[in-house]
């Protein structure tokens, strides 16, 4: 998922995918997919497979796989084999692997694990009791959320070899060099973010117990993972700062775009994943509290990471002057907090 708050959060990424004649195109691209999700779910439920999770997640991981290899190569304009000569297979790899097969299960189980908050309300949201509907929304959801990003990531990496340069690009290997080469930087604030985190969720578990529900803990894992994440990303943007005066540079509205999108929104993504992990892959619908407590703290510490990850690049574009143009303004999500401040 780190990809996908790369290209919305970083300004030059945003900028060089949201240009209006380029989402045209892409909009056109997630529509194949999706018709050959369907094709490929109207076979599986011919075999009988749609029902059966590991089926349902390995038809999804492949299928998607192609798709992203296929939409890269277009973003790329250039033909397959021209993109394995150039780039290298290491990066198809990690194209079809990465973004493709292990992306597309993420999905899937996001899917199915929100189906399943929803099926308290409606029974037929349910994939254990009524796996149709779930798993044709599985996917051609993942597939042409596969689509749309490989096509993303491959039209930055045809103009990176147009002669642009970005800070970063989304394959997370910047992300790695922080985590293994600059461990003094965030490994102290995660580790309180995670701590901080899981101590406030039990707290709200012993005075609350609606807390211990799935739809209890969706709904505190989004306040308290955006909270984090937010925090995260000011003080990786502001690191001269301390934590309350990086604050204070940004308006309430501008912050709490954050905290929405990708604070709050990809706290709830991760447990929806492993809200289907638990109940489609390890049968545990009713996990124990300790694993509800370790699973919101551990999303808490992923988001706080990757808050500073986000942060310090955004620091890095300012450090070089970066502008950021009227284009920007059409990004939908943190355009605030990316770029503006208080006076």
């Amino acid at each position: 998922m780190l990809h996908r708050m790369t290209m919305r959060v970083v300004p030059s990424l945003t900028v060089a995918v949201t240009e209006d004649g380029f989402r045209k195109r892409k909009r056109m691209l997630m529509l194949f997919p999706g018709l050959f999700a369907y094709a490929l779910y109207k076979f599986l439920q011919v075999m009988g497979w749609h029902a059966d999770i590991v089926s349902l997640l390995l038809a999804s991981g492949l299928f998607s796989s192609g798709v992203a290899l296929v939409c890269y190569a277009y973003g790329r304009q250039r033909n397959p084999a021209a993109v394995a000569t150039e780039d290298g297979f290491r990066r198809l790899i990690w194209m079809g692997g990465r973004i493709g097969f292990f992306y597309a299960i993420q999905l899937s189980l996001m899917v199915l694990g929100l189906l399943q908050a929803a099926s308290y309300f409606y029974s037929y949201f349910s994939y254990a009791l009524h796996p149709a509907a779930p798993a044709l929304m599985a996917l051609i959801i993942s597939s042409t959320s596969v689509a749309r990003d490989a096509f993303e990531i491959g039209h930055v990496r045809f103009l990176q070899q147009q002669g642009k340069s970005f800070v970063t690009f989304p394959d997370g290997q910047a992300l790695w060099a922080l985590v293994t080469g600059r461990s003094d930087l965030w490994a102290t604030p995660v580790a309180v973010a995670a701590l901080a985190v899981g101590l406030a969720y039990m707290g709200f578990v012993t005075v609350a117990p609606i807390a211990a529900t799935d739809l209890g803990q969706l709904g505190l894992i989004g306040v308290l993972v955006g909270l984090a994440c937010t925090l995260a990303f000011v003080q990786g943007l502001q690191p001269a700062m301390t934590a309350w005066e990086g604050l204070t540079q940004y308006s309430w509205r501008e912050l709490l775009r954050f905290f929405m999108w990708p604070g709050a929104t990809f706290g709830w993504t991760y447990y929806l994943i492993m809200l289907g992990v638990l109940n489609f892959l390890l049968a545990l619908p009713n996990p124990p509290i300790w694993t509800r407590i370790l699973l919101t703290a551990g999303i808490g510490g992923l988001m706080s990471l990757y808050g500073y990850y986000l942060g310090r690049c955004r620091w890095q574009e300012e450090k070089l002057h970066a502008t950021i143009p009227p284009s920007l303004l059409r990004c939908p999500f943190i355009v605030g907090v990316l770029t503006s401040k208080k006076a």
